[in-house]
């Protein structure tokens, strides 16, 4: 069965949680007075969730520092720091798109829907089949279209950079949805001038089928509940994608100066399938420069539904992995990649052999395979893009 998703505050449970007859389990989302502080998973039996003690206790025995930790500032009455005195910069929102207008609309309901501190929204419509994008996005005031004729998500996000009207460009999918605090909270993280990406936390808006179920299992598009700086004196450049993803991301503008465009050989639309996201972020760290990771700039994400849908994407993450690393050998010139890909071969080798022999708790074998398939295109893979990205010029 399913798993239902619910979104709680610690300090105001409800005294029952019913009505959830076609789930097994819920992942819920704990706040504390508003702010994401951790997630627990909980049974659901005969279509309910324990009663408002048994849930209380549930929820302490799954939290972890995160959560403690804004309840001792909390009993303490400690004042919230302030991570940004003056006024918050203003932003571009920017949703790269292509043919999926379903999706579209639910991310730009919660868009019109934030509270209104002179941002634009921005959408980049990459190579549509169609004007479906256009047509949508007139029913709304205050968008702005632009047209991105050029196949390729990095092309469209470059795209984005160049267009927009304010030095932050906040980043999100089009199957995503921001949290009502969501850009505010990413742009506060923006006081120190070395922060050159902030990122934030995305939760699963849905898990109705097994492939979404196994697909937030391996991690999702989480990366923890704790705000972290990260830089290159104490995070690895090669692992910069710990730092977050595309889909919940903002960078400053001047990131085109500093270390360039995103690699347009990377990511959706080109053979390699991803890797935009990480492969800035890895140079941004590489030139000295930070990323700050917020878990209060929340947005909710809709993962894959169906099983081949799931395959793709998790070929397509090897796959970018290892084209990232094949730039980072060949264009920054950084044997460590090749350390990194034998260190990956190392630790999922253990992966495969429990899928081959069908040994309990396994990963599906064609997942496993899916991946292995393609760490070993990528490289590949980052060469034809570019070859067809000359060739089209």
């Amino acid at each position: 069965m399913a798993t239902a998703v619910l979104d709680l505050d610690f300090e105001n449970l409800p005294s029952a949680i019913t009505g959830l007859d076609d789930y097994s389990r819920a992942l819920v989302l704990i706040r504390i007075q508003g702010r994401p502080v951790g997630q627990a998973l909980l049974p659901v039996v005969d279509g309910r969730v324990a009663g408002k003690e048994e849930l209380h206790d549930a929820l302490l025995y799954a939290a972890d520092s995160g959560f403690w930790e804004q309840w001792l500032h909390n009993y303490l009455g400690l004042k919230k720091s302030v991570l940004m005195k003056g006024a918050l910069p203003k932003a571009t929102v920017a949703i790269c798109t292509r043919d999926r207008t379903d999706d579209l609309r639910r991310c730009l309901e919660a868009l019109v829907s934030l509270q209104d501190d002179g941002q634009e929204v921005m959408i980049v419509d990459n190579c549509p089949s169609s004007d479906s994008t256009l047509r949508l996005v007139k029913e709304y005031r205050n968008i702005r279209y632009v047209l991105e004729e050029r196949p390729g998500l990095d092309i469209a996000r470059n795209r984005a950079l160049r267009e927009a009207k304010h030095e932050i460009i906040a980043f999100t999918d089009d199957d995503a949805t921001p949290d009502p605090g969501w850009l505010g909270n990413l742009l506060r993280n923006f006081e120190d001038p070395l922060v050159l990406c902030v990122t934030g936390l995305t939760m699963p808006v849905e898990l109705e089928t097994r492939a979404q179920e196994l697909f937030q299992r391996a991690g999702g598009l989480g990366r923890g509940f704790k705000r972290t700086v990260y830089d290159s004196a104490y995070h690895d450049p090669m692992q910069g994608w710990e730092a977050g993803a595309g889909v919940n991301m903002a960078l400053r503008r001047r990131v085109l100066d500093i270390i360039g465009p995103f690699d347009e050989g990377l990511d959706v639309g080109t053979p390699v399938r991803g890797g935009g996201d990480s492969d800035i972020m890895r140079r941004i760290l590489a030139a000295g420069y930070r990323i700050v990771h917020d878990p209060e700039a929340l947005n909710w994400h809709r993962h894959r539904r169906d099983w081949e849908g799931l395959r793709r994407q998790l070929y397509g993450y090897e796959s970018a992995g290892f084209a990232v690393w094949t730039r980072s050998l060949l264009v920054e010139g950084e044997p460590e990649a090749l350390t990194q890909a034998w260190d990956w071969i190392k630790r999922e080798l253990p992966a495969l052999a429990r899928s081959l022999l069908m040994m309990p708790g396994n990963t599906p074998r064609d997942l496993v395979m899916a991946r292995f398939r393609g760490a070993a295109a990528g490289p590949w893979a980052y060469l034809y893009a570019h070859w067809l990205l000359r060739k089209r010029k």
